[in-house]
């Protein structure tokens, strides 16, 4: 990109062509005031208090909105800039509340300060006293406050809602000394289109939008920020926790535009949703099972009580016996010495996390075909894809910050293709949308890899350079016609022509995906299949060009990463390998175990069947998220130790015989990976409440009891060990990482990490080509259950609803379970909208308010899985994938019917 040199206030600067003077000046360290400008919301200038002089130029100039030029001379701030930068102040608070004293923006108020530099007068204009707006939108809304008196009437609220965001939420009314802001129709903020994302507040220079739940508990110039990383999906926003440290407490949440994979922007869940922290439902004491419940326990009574039953049942039943489950949500290091507890001190492979659940077709799927089982590009690139095919992915719900990005690229001329049964925020706005039938995801890649190949739009070159297998790959193709897989698929044949042609085509064309392509009992076929699309058409290896799954946790890609699955150990090394053997057994002083390793389900059906005689559970709650609740408990009720590491009395703890009560990811020091595969540090906020312990140190505790001395004095000397022992890693330290992260691999001290995969070789040498034949779901619709159910994630909720349901502001946008139907469904059963219903499988019932609308095909009906008391996972099927166990949540038969 072309560069200029200039100078601003006589000190020579360079910038990119099309840089604003005021993003030159912030870039090269220069204060230019500004009230209306925020980097996340494109210039509007509103303000004026950005003018500066540009010699030649007719007055003063904007610079927030005037690009740089070669040879132009710039003065930020002499005697006439400063005069009237004191006449726009003086005005603006002669319609401004400013009384500052009581204002919870005091003390960090761009408006209290700039008066404070210029000296401005209030009195100057006297006071002019807007209309007060004929009622305020954000009274019944439990996140969000406007104080219309204090509004500078800037329009970043408005912009960043419209623009950013894309809600349209917030709007201006009248003119003059009357505009206000407000809400289309003066509606309920939460009645209205606004996704609670608190980008008004974030972006608000003054203290006009606030939020409501902090108002009073603490100004931001008197609290402590800690800067960390958000707890719920894989996304990886950096994210500031404002801390009152005098009452232990988290005030609230915020984000700033230099955060490296957001850029400032966060969805409801990272703003509103940390109040989980200090809710008063947290354990605190050692918890053991007796007769009569839960008897509170000392912490050496429950450790030793742990251990010595670990050890019995390790030594009398063998590796097999005893089984381990890490978290997704708990940071690297901690999963690490899950991994390492279960291979030292419980002799066994059989450790698993989540990913089992989620995205261990993506590992598999994807290491088999790359060699590499992670997201291909990053964050950042979405804006430069020109075409961008989503598959079994909601990213606007399931990852809101990626979303934004992809409503970035639609802004920039990118278009879209969409595959999903459901009309979603992007599906409705795709430049192509294939509302295809569940579960028929292979058939429709197949019919586009068909048509690929007959309408010559391979690339040749980089299959005869870079791939292996693709004469077996095109010999399964033979006999499939894109007209019969539409026909299956139950979607226009023109459609996937036009999305295979669309995609093949695209000068960079990306691929992103999530669970709408693993929960499936093919999802490891169906993997494979999307890696075969990309190497068909040379779409991988380049920037903004590549094969991204979206991890769902906030740190599930770091479980795998850390080696918390049976197969591999840190790194991702096969522990069948005598050298990397002989490498970790030296390290860590015991020969490690030889038996193959189980997963999560079939962890719970060995302990059904008496096999597993224990399981130690860090994080998870199997009986909210695995298929067929009633199994599920039956099964875990078969088990002669269950122990569950918690923060919360989940339903699986509900269960357990001994519950340790853990820190959550506010109240210890660690990393997380993200989903883009970069490592970020999170760092303590707040204490832990009662005796609560961070997870690494009761996994010493616990290793140590069963005879496996070990012990660190903080997370980061656990990291350095992961590193001495990962390849990929070697170059890492909690100190590289930083404020901006480090993504992986990154082997040396002096490597950068690396932005995206497989440029000019893939991590295998040459990437594989798999045939994939096509599979049907295993329980499909008949008489008795004429329809298919489906289901997953929310906007506003996260997972089996522990965190996100301990705030207010999350309950009110999403109270309870529901039931999207099509209203020709709706109409042939009799059910109106609101009414609630009850769905019925082979498995049992749930019942939810029915949600009638097209956003879904009239063969299928849709739920999520967050509310327990309600719980989806009752009637979803036990039905796996053969690889990597994952379950098919995402198809199976089903019958509605009236309450």
């Amino acid at each position: 990109m072309k560069t200029v040199s200039f100078t601003i206030d006589d000190r020579k600067v360079t910038a990119h062509a099309g840089t604003t003077i005021l993003n030159a000046a912030s870039k090269a360290g220069i204060d230019i005031p500004h009230l209306c400008f925020d980097p996340r919301v494109e210039a509007i200038g509103a303000c004026r208090m950005c003018v500066v002089k540009v010699q030649g130029a007719r007055g003063l100039v904007t610079s927030c909105t005037t690009t740089v030029a070669e040879g132009m001379k710039v003065v930020t701030e002499d005697h006439e800039i400063a005069l009237r930068r004191k006449h726009v102040l003086e005005l603006m608070l002669s319609e401004h509340c400013s009384t500052c004293m009581g204002c919870d923006k005091s003390g960090a108020c761009r408006l209290q300060d700039y008066a404070y530099r210029y000296g401005a007068d209030q009195d100057r204009f006297g006071v002019v006293l807007a209309q007060a707006p004929m009622r305020n939108f954000t009274t019944l809304n439990k996140g969000i406050l406007f104080a219309a008196d204090k509004c500078i009437k800037c329009g970043l609220c408005v912009k960043y809602c419209e623009s950013v965001q894309m809600a349209e939420a917030l709007t201006f009314a009248w003119r003059a000394n009357r505009t206000e802001v407000t809400t289309p129709f003066d509606e309920d903020l939460h009645l209205t289109s606004c996704e609670t994302c608190g980008g008004c507040i974030r972006v608000c220079p003054v203290g006009a939008m606030l939020d409501k739940n902090a108002v009073g508990k603490g100004r931001d110039s008197d609290l402590t920020r800690v800067k960390t990383i958000c707890p719920y999906c894989g996304v990886g926003c950096q994210m500031d926790l404002l801390v009152d440290k005098q009452r232990n407490r988290i005030v609230r949440a915020t984000s700033t535009p230099d955060a490296p994979i957001n850029g400032g922007n966060l969805c409801v869940k990272g703003h509103f949703g940390v109040d989980y922290v200090s809710s008063p439902e947290r354990l605190t004491h050692p918890l053991i099972r007796t007769a009569d419940g839960f008897r509170q326990a000392t912490w050496d009574e429950a450790i030793t009580y742990v251990g010595d039953r670990l050890r019995a049942i390790r030594d009398q039943h063998g590796p097999d016996a005893l089984a381990f489950v890490s978290s997704a949500r708990t940071p690297n290091e901690e999963n690490y010495l899950v991994q390492k507890l279960a291979r030292t001190a419980g002799a066994t492979n059989n450790v698993d996390n989540c990913a089992t659940s989620c995205h261990a077709p993506t590992v598999a799927g994807l290491a088999a075909a790359f060699g590499s089982g992670a997201m291909t590009n990053s964050v950042s690139e979405i804006k430069d894809c020109k075409v961008m095919f989503l598959i079994g992915a909601n990213p606007t719900a399931a990852h809101p910050i990626i979303g934004l990005e992809m409503k970035r690229a639609l802004r920039s001329g990118a278009k879209l293709i969409v595959c999903d049964p459901r009309k979603t925020w992007l599906a409705k706005r795709a430049h192509i949308h294939i509302q295809h039938r569940p579960g028929s995801d292979n058939m429709l890649i197949n019919a586009m890899l068909r048509c690929i190949l007959d309408e010559d739009l391979a690339d040749k070159q980089f299959i005869a350079s870079r791939c292996e297998g693709f004469d077996e790959f095109e010999a399964n193709l033979e006999g499939i016609t894109v007209e019969a897989a539409a026909t299956y698929c139950g979607v226009d044949a023109g459609l996937i022509r036009a999305a295979a042609r669309l995609y093949a085509t695209g000068k960079p064309s990306a691929i992103y995906y999530t669970l709408g392509i693993t929960e499936h009992s093919c999802g490891t076929d169906n993997v494979k299949n999307i890696a075969n699309l990309a190497m068909l058409t040379g779409q991988i290896g380049k920037w903004a060009s590549g094969v991204n799954p979206l991890r769902g946790q906030n740190n599930v890609q770091g479980a795998c990463d850390m080696g918390a699955m049976a197969n591999k150990l840190p790194g991702y090394q096969d522990w069948s390998d005598p050298a990397v053997r002989a490498k970790f057994e030296k390290a860590w002083g015991v020969p490690l175990p030889q038996n193959k390793g189980s997963k999560v389900p079939l962890f719970i059906a060995a302990a059904g069947r008496g096999e597993l005689k224990a399981l130690y559970i860090v994080g998870e709650d199997l009986v909210a998220t695995e298929p067929n609740q009633t199994q599920v408990i039956e099964d875990l009720g078969n088990l002669e130790l269950l122990v569950c590491q918690e923060i919360f009395m989940s339903e699986t703890a509900k269960q357990a015989h001994v519950i340790l009560p853990s820190a959550c990811w506010a109240e210890k020091d660690g990393t997380f990976s993200a989903s883009e595969r970069r490592m970020q540090l999170i760092r303590k906020a707040v204490d832990p409440p009662g005796e609560a312990k961070p997870d690494w140190e009761i996994l010493c505790l616990v290793a140590t009891a069963m005879g496996y001395p070990m012990h660190y004095d903080h997370p980061s000397q656990i990291f350095d060990e992961l590193v001495s022992l990962s390849p990929m890693f070697g170059g890492m330290s909690h100190e590289r990482i930083g404020e901006t992260g480090l993504q992986w691999p990154c082997p040396t001290p002096d490597h950068p990490g690396t932005q995206f995969l497989h440029e000019g070789r893939f991590t295998r040498g040459k990437g594989r080509f798999h045939a994939i034949t096509f599979q049907p779901q295993k329980e499909e619709p008949c008489g008795e259950y004429p329809l298919i159910l489906s289901t997953g994630r929310t906007l506003y909720n996260y997972n089996c609803g522990n965190m996100t349901r301990k705030a207010e502001v999350i309950n009110q946008r999403d109270p309870g379970n529901f039931v999207e139907i099509h209203p020709d469904t709706a109409a042939r059963y009799g059910i109106a909208q609101d009414e609630k219903i009850t769905v019925r499988t082979r498995r049992g019932t749930v019942t939810g308010l029915a949600r009638v609308g097209e956003r879904v095909r009239p063969d299928l009906i849709w739920m999520p899985f967050h509310f327990i008391e309600e719980p989806t996972n009752n009637v979803t099927i036990d039905e796996f994938d053969p690889v990597t166990a994952t379950a098919e949540y995402k198809c199976c038969a089903a019958q509605i019917e009236k309450l």
